[in-house]
Parts: structure tokens; C-alpha cells; sequence
């Protein structure tokens, strides 16, 4: 039975972040937590991906829960209505699918001018079908596992009462925060030379100002779309970037680099369609039409 009083119909946004972040938080300490505190390295330490996997399962439990709360059945057969939801014009697709990939190879042609260590691994790498399947396939679950909660119980919510803009910039920061303990295990091993009291606050803060950058994009495409289906690969595009084909293999002040032209890039990008399309939008007031469809 729908919640119908009390403070969780009041915030159901709120009670969803905070079940996201203590399923997601508390799986991956339990799993990997000593590895996390010993500062062991994230490419070594065997705990680390099944400590990922764990905090994976956050967003999908906590959605999938609030929806049943605040929802009941009903909201499941919507939410699974909205994943299942194809038919959109070619275009938003092209802007889900390759907009990480023109923005980061970009930053990363220009970057390598300079310095070949920019060069992406799928250029460089001897065995491409074993970058690409990984990534295909980390970015299919990723994607799918966390966008039925962010976009398919937190966004729809906000957008009743935010604009596009600012439901981006509220679900990217904690969307941002949520990856703080992964960051902290992979941040601590990849200074290179760089004081670790300027490396980690650097990184964590170009990281969490990237992922709210391409959120607002994303909340742009869904409020388009109505489509959770878009928006899980548009999630997964940018897994398959910059965590796999794309991500430059830098430490230290050669990542802090890319890091902070990528992000400034990707506000760009945001600007660019503020300007052009507009990000503003009334609360509710999704703008979908028959033209978006296919």
C-alpha cells in the first residue's frame, strides 16, 4: 500500500538518496572497506570489483523500494513502461550514444598534441575487442543498474518541481558524492607525485563537477524522451568512455590536466544547449512532442 502520511510522503527525494547512498555506502565498506582504509592499490586488491558491484546495487534496490513505498505496483508497471520505452527520433539517440565520446575524444585529440600519453587505449591498445567487450558490457549493467534509480524514481519527481536545469544540478552533486568512496580507493593510488592533499580534493571536485555537467545533459534528453531506455545508454556511453576506451592512462598532474579540461568542456557543452534549446522549463513541463518520437 502507497505511504500516505508522514515524513517520507513528504520527502520520498530525500528518502531515496539517503537509502541510495546507506545500501551503496555500507555494501561496498562491508566488502572492500579494508582495502579502502589500508590504501591498497585498486588494480591489485581483489575485493575491489565485487566492492563495486555491492555499491552498484544501491540505486536500483533504493528505487525499486521508494517506488513500491510511494507508488505501489503501479508505479512499477510505469517505471517498467518508461524502460521499455524505444520509440524516440534517431536524434536524442545520437546525443545519448556519441555525445560523451565527441566530447572526451575531443579534449583528449587537442591534449595529445601536447603529449602523447592523451592518446586513448583503444588507439593504442593491442587487443581491442578485449577493451571494447568489457566496456560494453560494464557500461550496459552500469547503466541500466543505476539510471532505474536516478532516472527512473528521483528525476520525474524533481521535474515536478525544479527545472531541467536545476533537477540536474540537484540529482548530479549527489549522484557525484555517491561515487566519493570509489574515488577515495582510486584516488589514493594514483598521485604521481603530486601531494595527496592537492591530488585528492582536485580530483574529487572535477569529478563531481563532470558528473553533474553530463546529469544536466542527461535530465535534458529524458525530459525530451520520457524515455528511461535513452537514458540508461546515455549512462552507459559515458562508462564506456571514460572509465574503458577513452580513459587515458595518466596519474598525478597529467590526470588533474585532463580532468580539468574535461570538465570545463562538458560545461560548455551544457551552455551550448542552455543557449540553443533552453534548460530552464516549468516545473512538470516536460517538453516532449511528436517530432521526438520515431
Amino acid at each position: 500500500m502507497p505511504i500516505t502520511q508522514g515524513f517520507l510522503k513528504q520527502h520520498p527525494v530525500r528518502t531515496y538518496f539517503v537509502l541510495t547512498l546507506a545500501i551503496s555506502w555500507g555494501g561496498l565498506l562491508m566488502v572492500g572497506g579494508a582495502g579502502i582504509f589500508a590504501g591498497s592499490s585498486w588494480q591489485t586488491d581483489p575485493t575491489f570489483l565485487p566492492a563495486i558491484q555491492t555499491m552498484l546495487l544501491g540505486p536500483p534496490l533504493a528505487g525499486i523500494l521508494s517506488t513500491i513505498l510511494f507508488s505501489g505496483t503501479d508505479g512499477l508497471r510505469e517505471l517498467f513502461a518508461r524502460l521499455t520505452r524505444c520509440r524516440v527520433h534517431g536524434r536524442w539517440y545520437a546525443v545519448a550514444l556519441l555525445g560523451a565520446p565527441l566530447i572526451q575524444g575531443g579534449v583528449l585529440a587537442a591534449l595529445s598534441l601536447s603529449d602523447p600519453v592523451y592518446l586513448p587505449p583503444i588507439l593504442t591498445s593491442s587487443d581491442k575487442l578485449g577493451l571494447l567487450l568489457p566496456a560494453i558490457t560494464y557500461g550496459i549493467v552500469g547503466g541500466l543498474l543505476e539510471e532505474v534509480g536516478w532516472t527512473g524514481f528521483a528525476i520525474p519527481r524533481l521535474r515536478t518541481r525544479y527545472s531541467v536545469r536545476t533537477t540536474g544540478l540537484i540529482v548530479g552533486v549527489v549522484w557525484g558524492v555517491w561515487h566519493m568512496l570509489q574515488m577515495w580507493w582510486v584516488g589514493s593510488t594514483s598521485f604521481g607525485g603530486v601531494p595527496a592533499e592537492v591530488f585528492l580534493p582536485v580530483y574529487f571536485v572535477t569529478a563531481i563537477a563532470a558528473l553533474t555537467a553530463y546529469r544536466v545533459l542527461m535530465v535534458w534528453v529524458y525530459d525530451r524522451t520520457a524515455s528511461l531506455f535513452v537514458a540508461v545508454l546515455m549512462h552507459g556511453s559515458y562508462i564506456m568512455c571514460t572509465l574503458f576506451v577513452l580513459a587515458p592512462p595518466t596519474t598525478g598532474m597529467l590526470f588533474l590536466i585532463y580532468s580539468g579540461v574535461f570538465v570545463v568542456v562538458l560545461w560548455l557543452a551544457v551552455a551550448v544547449v542552455a543557449h540553443v534549446a533552453g534548460l530552464g522549463g516549468a516545473p512538470g513541463a516536460r517538453v516532449i512532442d511528436a517530432a521526438d518520437q520515431g
